[in-house]
């Protein structure tokens, strides 16, 4: 069998967590309600957005989109780790593993920027509050929003191409809970120097400008605050930006956390159960206990079907 027959027939093995069979029931049971509570979330602040127009905003519809592609996050991950716990063989095929990658690439790169976006969102409405309607309007957020899925699916096919180029004559075991590009290049039989380059050459770049955004976007708004004279509009001000600058904050110290030098291996697994898990559970109840709109909507909801409080 050649090497190039090998590589798109081999099967990999995730190693996952543990074996201890109580605490695989626990880790089970746990992980169980962080999907369910992450996709009822999810899904249910995107079709609250969905359904009632006065959220029909450039900032909920970045935010309905971003919450999209978390639970398409916890969607390409979850599950078969779920499965895993159980499994005898624990294994995933090739192809497999390269889809849950590309939706794992796709969501992470969509996330940047959408999370540039809703904070130029912000800056615009704080700093720009009279040409608001003009500079951000519907038709520019749909734009925005499909120019992010198109760029993000790009950056995603290219990283999945190029691992596809990749041999796996080493151990197929996967010393983690999902396909991660970085346990890939240690299995590798091929060097992935050309990967790593094309890494920094159109990930990098992403991020700096994401981030660049995000940053120059803040700073703009903090001096807008900090000039006006009413508490009053400097605490409705703060309140309008609280909730992004929160999810933002967590998603960014999460981001440079995982994103370390490719050899420290087995300390990858603690950031990415938070960067991949915890932070699309966190998002709806940020985006919900602490946004006056939403709290509006869901007690007009439940009063229009008479849901007890």
């Amino acid at each position: 069998m050649t090497t190039e027959n090998q590589s798109l027939t081999i099967e990999f093995i995730l190693i996952g967590f543990t074996d201890h069979p109580v605490l695989k029931i626990l880790l089970f049971l746990v992980f169980v309600a962080i999907y369910l509570i992450t996709m009822v979330g999810n899904l249910g602040l995107v079709a609250l957005i969905f359904m009632e127009r006065h959220l029909h905003t450039p900032m909920y519809i970045f935010l309905g989109n971003w919450l999209f592609m978390d639970s398409c996050c916890s969607c390409a991950i979850t599950p078969k780790m779920l499965e895993n716990f159980f499994s005898k063989d624990r294994r995933i095929s090739l192809y497999e593993c390269m889809a849950q990658f590309y939706f794992l690439c796709l969501a992470e790169t969509a996330d940047c920027f959408l999370l540039a976006a809703m904070a130029y969102d912000r800056y615009v409405a704080i700093c720009s509050p009279l040409q608001y309607h003009t500079k951000m309007s519907k038709k520019l957020c749909i734009k925005m929003a499909i120019g992010t899925f198109i760029a993000s699916n790009l950056h995603s096919m290219i990283h999945v191409g190029l691992l596809l180029r990749l041999t796996f004559c080493k151990s197929n075991q996967i010393d983690h809970f999902f396909c991660d590009i970085l346990p890939l290049y240690r299995l590798s039989c091929t060097d992935p120097y050309i990967n790593e380059l094309m890494i920094y050459i159109f990930s990098m770049p992403i991020q700096i400008f994401t981030i660049a955004i995000v940053l120059v976007s803040y700073i703009c708004i903090l001096f807008t605050i900090f000039n006006m004279k009413s508490k009053e509009g400097r605490g409705k001000a703060f309140s309008t930006c609280a909730s992004h600058f929160l999810s933002v904050s967590i998603f960014y110290i999460c981001l440079l956390m995982y994103i370390r030098p490719f050899e420290e291996g087995e300390k990858d697994i603690p950031v990415a159960i938070f960067y991949t898990i915890v932070i699309p559970l966190l998002n709806p109840f940020i985006y919900s206990l602490r946004n006056k709109e939403v709290i509006s909507v869901l007690k007009k909801l439940m009063k229009n079907y008479n849901i007890p409080k």
